[in-house]
């Protein structure tokens, strides 16, 4: 007999009464126990890692469509009723517990960067942990360079900093720049929008959008009237938007907070123009420029309408975006006897991969030659054509082999691509090898200054700086002598490493220090609070 009480009929729950609340429903009273569960498997997830949304659903008891419970006739529509209840009520307690994980995510991101800023802080107060004691302390002192006390203080500062930033770096697996990068973010934020920080340190905004919010501040003045007006427009949208939204929001507000005209600011930006290329997969990069806007729109509308130009020939198959790039890379590699060929300096490329061939010019996509000499080259303007080198092996040349060539600067690149390049060159530099082992011979040099053949094979065999996560190019690199010329060390292979201006630095004014073994011929690094850390793997 079903002695239960319509719900119509029901009596509104009594006020509870010490906060004049209503008691909670059933129904409600069922949601606390749902989410009470998930946390508890929250919970039990961080100490055994096995929590998953299958264990949320495991957890509520839905009986299956059609199945009677025992002692009770089957009822087909309260039973969809109820799954689809319970159901809903699971999912809506796993996006919960989502939201949760986000924040704690976000707030995490926010501590690591205060920490580091807090690292970098700590060096600029107390330099003697990184770069050892103030030798300006002792009054017998005197600098060999000839700098007064205040700069080699001031050096002592910068150098603890770079210091700590690179054993943060190594730890961390990061680029000591990220390292500094976030340490600035998190000084802009306190200082310049601390409403945002604060968002941003309970878990209440994501680090995208604190990330754009200081890089906005810190190009702001120094006006803490704008400051304060750009944090207070900035915090309310944070909160709001998605990061993409809120770059445009946020950029709008500190147009309007901005102090200085744009055209100051824009003289002033224009400073940073610049060119970059980035690896691709599948032997291609990607070519970036940071120009004034007029320029780059004049660049693209030329671009444009010589791809348009081209694309209405009846047999050309190429995108538009295919002509763009083909048309880009003619414009900036093509020497003038090629646009010459053509009829005129800016008529369009035919069809094909660049454009026709001077007999005593390399063409514009293939310039790019192994070992080749500088050559004079011009796109309106005179300029040298770049020496690029691409270490192929031998049996690879020949057919016999299928090991990738490897372009200087880049990395794997095709074999038709390398096996092109190799018959194009204009010269060659042999590398002898053991004929065992294929270990390059030492070449011992009674000299100081390192020849330029041994520096070339130094870049083959450490393409980047040997310092922990570097990634200056060698031929950019200062070469080092790991045993120091005045204490015997030679100019040789085994005792030579290139290391950026940057890490040279720290290895003879910090405490950093490398220590090479002469028979495994492995190179180590001890930061100075003693950790100790090898160079990384070569690249390819």
């Amino acid at each position: 007999m079903d002695t239960s009480v319509p719900l119509a009929d029901r009596p509104s729950p009594a006020p509870r009464s010490w906060d004049g609340v209503p008691w909670p429903a059933d129904d409600e009273l069922d949601d606390e126990v749902a989410w009470a569960r998930l946390l508890d498997l929250g919970a039990a997830s961080h100490r055994h890692d096995a929590f998953s949304a299958d264990d949320v659903f495991s957890s509520v008891h839905v009986r299956p469509e059609g199945a009677a419970a025992d002692g009770e006739a089957a009822d087909d529509d309260a039973t969809d009723d109820d799954a689809a209840t319970a159901s809903a009520s699971d999912l809506d307690a796993i996006l919960g517990h989502l939201e949760l994980i986000a924040a704690e995510r976000h707030r995490l991101a926010a501590e690591e960067g205060r920490l580091i800023a807090t690292v970098l802080r700590d060096a600029a107060a107390d330099p003697t942990p990184w770069v050892g004691p103030d030798p300006t302390l002792d009054y017998t002192w005197s600098d060999a360079r000839g700098r007064t006390a205040g700069a080699v203080r001031r050096d002592r500062v910068d150098l603890a900093q770079r210091a700590a930033a690179a054993e943060m770096a190594v730890r961390l697996r990061l680029s000591e720049q990220t390292v500094r990068t976030r340490a600035t973010h998190v000084e802009a934020l306190r200082e310049r929008c601390p409403r945002l920080w604060d968002a941003f340190a309970a878990g209440r905004t994501s680090e995208r959008h604190a990330v754009e919010a200081a890089r906005l501040a810190t190009s702001l003045p120094h006006d803490e009237t704008a400051w304060r007006a750009f944090d207070d427009g900035a915090a309310e949208t944070a909160m709001r938007l998605t990061p993409t939204k809120f770059a445009v929001a946020a950029r709008a507000v500190r147009e309007r907070v901005h102090a200085e005209s744009i055209d100051a600011r824009h003289r002033r930006a224009a400073r940073d123009r610049g060119v970059w290329m980035a690896p691709e997969l599948d032997g291609m990069a990607s070519l970036t420029a940071f120009l004034p806007a007029e320029r780059a729109r004049s660049i693209m509308t030329r671009l444009d309408g010589a791809a348009r130009h081209l694309h209405a020939a009846p047999d050309e198959e190429r995108t538009l975006a295919q002509l763009r790039a083909d048309v880009l890379a003619d414009l900036v590699t093509v020497s003038s006897a090629d646009l010459a060929a053509t009829g005129r300096s800016d008529a369009p490329v035919p069809k094909g991969e660049g454009t026709p061939r001077a007999e005593t010019t390399p063409r514009g996509d293939s310039a790019s030659r192994v070992g080749a000499a500088p050559t004079s080259t011009t796109t309106r303007t005179h300029a040298a054509s770049p020496t690029v080198v691409v270490t192929v092996p031998a049996l690879t040349l020949l057919g016999a082999d299928d090991r990738p060539a490897i372009l200087d600067g880049y990395g794997p690149i095709d074999l038709d691509t390398a096996r092109r390049l190799a018959g194009e060159a204009s010269s060659w530099v042999r590398l002898l090898t053991h004929p065992v082992t294929g270990a390059p011979l030492v070449l011992d040099r009674q000299t100081y200054r390192v020849p330029t053949a041994l520096r070339r094979w130094l870049g083959v065999t450490s393409p980047t700086c040997v310092f922990p996560g570097c990634n200056r190019l060698a031929r950019d690199c200062d070469l080092d002598h790991l045993s120091a010329w005045a204490d015997g060390g030679s100019t040789d292979a085994d005792n030579l490493a290139p290391e950026c201006r940057h890490h040279h630095r720290l290895r003879h004014e910090t405490r950093w220090t490398p220590t090479h073994d002469p028979v495994t011929g492995d190179l180590q690094w001890t930061s100075p609070l003693g950790g100790t850390y090898d160079t990384d793997p070569p690249p390819f």
